[in-house]
């Protein structure tokens, strides 16, 4: 693909993601739209005030239930066709359209779970006694009551919803739609510069030059946002400070947490622990690549290096369809099927292009099949990101199969771990078909560089990082752009010590993800990939039996809380043996991966 970025109109088609399934006709949508609606009102006629009984309250449940399913396919729709191309006026104000009706249909059934919670416990366990469908809602309801608010107030936080996440969007719009790159000059020679051209393909390039010069440029750049993404940050912050306190929890991380089942023993292990034990291996691989790549000095600009930057082969999107068949095939037909279906009927968005969002991500709509956007770069490496994104389409895949609307999604906590499964079935895959020394060494730096750095260091350092910013609101303090920076470069230092020099533009890196406005997320990634290393152990040591026991996690979707969700899997993650364990595999590849060096050298 060339370096220039095309306009959507102008990319291949077959390429692209096919939102037909959603939506045959903008008309259609627009009906659907209206349905929603209209079926809000009924609903809203019909049970308002009279939630009484646990009769009642099922019937209401019932309806609600569809009304999810449908608001969740608008929504979807609106929110993918604005994903690729955030240029796009008629994109961003159908988006925008969605949005301000979700709020608006939000507000009106906010009455459900707030006559319910005021009811007497009672008749909540006669309403789950009577209900399989509905009792998941209900049980949910039940833990909630503590924290719940008056039903006006209730109604006014659904109505604002829209408002609320108004932060994202900002940052969206600024980083995808108004940061336009200058080109940068290396020896009189003009290089293109994008966000995606910078995060695909300059962070790997192998010449010094080009890409400390990309790197350079790229902070410059992000530098002129930094005081606007800074209050927008603050806006968000602040906002879940106030929704802490309006709900009576003692700090931010408490009402974060609830969400996610699990307490702040578990997130506080995964953070430190990690900080602790993780750095004094990746340390060492980077002086590793600092060695390979014969650098004076090993910089922040320099930790993307691979370890075999020639070796690494190239792939055509056609050729990937193969690999992701045969490495997660040991996950049964029904699954293979589902990879054969996502690049024959165009599950998935390969093509780069501007305006559209940078790195990769999965939507699995309620009633649909799921949806995946990429942007290939033609690098092998990208099979490790598609059989990443593959994971979490084939857990809703299945979830959805097996659980309703309202049971199908497990904790944030959870959601990292069928994804990263995936990626280390990809590499057994490939260790498995090879006895060459030095694809054996590119399998394993691409798990390390890739998996395990993107999961265990990129999202862990952002989570170390949203830690000390939180603790800053949490106790009546704000922050700014500079103050950011400051967290952002001692996080830094403290984990890469003297291997790594924390170049000026480094700090900066806080606003080049938009994981911060989705709660505490970013230390999720390397809890997923905990369970997922656990029980991807437990797969080639134990075969069918620990694979039958995930598919049931993955059917299970989200009925069980995190810690029984694991422990299905084989898994305890109450204890820090799991973590320790991770950390000691991660530290082993490391080693293999100097040892294969010492002799390919040889």
């Amino acid at each position: 693909m060339g370096e220039k970025l095309m306009e959507r109109k102008d990319v291949n088609k077959e390429l692209t993601w096919d939102l037909t399934a959603l939506f045959k006709t903008e008309v259609e949508f627009k009906n659907a739209l209206n349905k929603v609606q209209r079926l809000t009102e009924e609903l809203e006629q019909e049970f308002k005030k009279k939630l009484n009984t646990s009769n009642n309250i099922n019937n209401c449940l019932d309806k609600l239930r569809t009304i999810k399913e449908k608001l969740v396919l608008v929504s979807t729709y609106a929110y993918l066709s604005l994903s690729v191309d955030q240029t796009n006026t008629k994109n961003q104000e159908r988006e925008m359209q969605v949005r301000i009706i979700s709020s608006d249909v939000q507000s009106k059934l906010q009455f459900i779970e707030s006559e319910i919670i005021e009811k007497d416990e009672e008749i909540i366990k006669k309403a789950i006694d009577e209900s399989i469908e509905n009792r998941h809602f209900l049980k949910e309801i039940l833990r909630k009551k503590p924290h719940s608010l008056s039903q006006d107030a209730e109604k006014v936080i659904a109505s604002l919803s829209g408002l609320l996440n108004s932060p994202y969007n900002i940052y969206n719009k600024a980083k995808l739609a108004d940061m336009n790159f200058d080109s940068f000059t290396v020896d009189g020679k003009e290089y293109p510069l994008s966000f995606i051209l910078f995060e695909g393909k300059w962070e790997y390039e192998t010449n010094t030059k080009i890409r400390r010069a990309a790197f350079k440029a790229f902070s410059k750049k992000l530098r002129e946002y930094q005081h606007t993404i800074g209050a927008t940050y603050q806006t968000q912050v602040q906002t879940e400070k106030s929704i802490a306190n309006l709900r009576g929890f003692d700090s931010i991380f408490d009402n974060l947490l609830f969400h996610q089942k699990v307490d702040r023993e578990l997130y506080n292990r995964q953070i430190d622990l990690i900080m602790k034990h993780l750095a004094p291996h990746m340390r060492k691989y980077a002086k590793l690549l600092q060695k390979i790549h014969r650098l004076d000095d090993m910089t922040f600009a320099d930790l993307k290096l691979t370890v075999d930057p020639e070796f690494e082969p190239t792939i055509t999107i056609k050729e990937s369809k193969k690999y992701m068949v045969e490495a997660l095939s040991v996950l049964g037909s029904e699954y293979v099927e589902m990879i054969e279906k996502a690049y024959d009927e165009r599950w998935i968005d390969f093509i780069e292009n501007k305006g559209k969002s940078t790195g990769a991500f999965t939507s699995s709509p309620y009633g649909n099949h799921p949806y995946i956007l990429i942007s290939w770069t033609e690098k092998m490496r990208e099979v490790f990101v598609l059989a990443h994104e593959l994971g979490h389409a084939g857990h809703f895949y299945l979830a959805h199969q097996n659980q309703n609307i309202y049971n199908s999604r497990p904790s944030a906590y959870f959601i990292e771990a069928p994804s990263t499964m995936n990626e280390i079935l990809m590499a057994n895959y490939l260790m498995k078909n090879s006895n060459e020394p030095r694809m054996k060494r590119w399998v394993l730096s691409s798990i390390i560089s890739r998996t395990y750095y993107h999961n265990f260091v990129t999202h862990l350092l952002e989570a170390a990082y949203q830690r000390e910013v939180y603790k800053i609101i949490d106790n009546g303090g704000s922050v700014h752009a500079e103050k950011l920076n400051t967290i952002k470069r001692n996080v830094l230092q403290e984990f890469w010590g003297d291997a790594v020099e924390i170049n000026e533009g480094a700090e900066l890196t806080w606003m080049r993800q938009p994981h911060y406005y989705m709660g505490l997320y970013p230390y999720t990634y390397s809890a997923g990939l905990t369970i997922a290393t656990e029980v991807g152990k437990r797969i080639l040591n134990e075969g069918q039996t620990a694979l039958e026991d995930w598919k049931n996690v993955l059917t299970s979707g989200g009925t069980k809380p995190p810690i029984e969700l694991a422990k299905m899997a084989g898994v305890d993650i109450t204890t820090d043996k799991p973590l320790v364990n991770t950390i000691e595999y991660i530290g082993n590849m490391i080693d293999e991966i100097i040892a294969l060096t010492e002799e390919l050298e040889r």
